[in-house]
């Protein structure tokens, strides 16, 4: 699965990032390498707030559990 981010330069050097597909995965970084990074850690820890939020709304219900590659 590939991400798009979108990088801006501000004013004091930083630079700031957010995942297009994931308009709530945001951070920045000293360098584009670092944004990169931490965008990734923003995505991953979204992902795993989001899981666990379903989990508890399917607590106790009888489901199928099935995992899907998106290519």
């Amino acid at each position: 699965m590939k991400f798009n981010a979108i990088i801006e330069k501000s004013e004091d050097g930083w630079y700031i990032g957010q995942i297009e597909e994931m308009p709530a995965a945001i951070s920045q970084g000293k360098t584009i390498l670092e944004l990169k990074e931490n965008l990734l850690d923003a995505v991953l820890l979204l992902m795993d707030v989001n899981r666990e939020k379903t989990e508890k709304e399917y607590m106790g219900k009888e489901i199928i559990r099935e995992e899907i590659l998106v290519s």
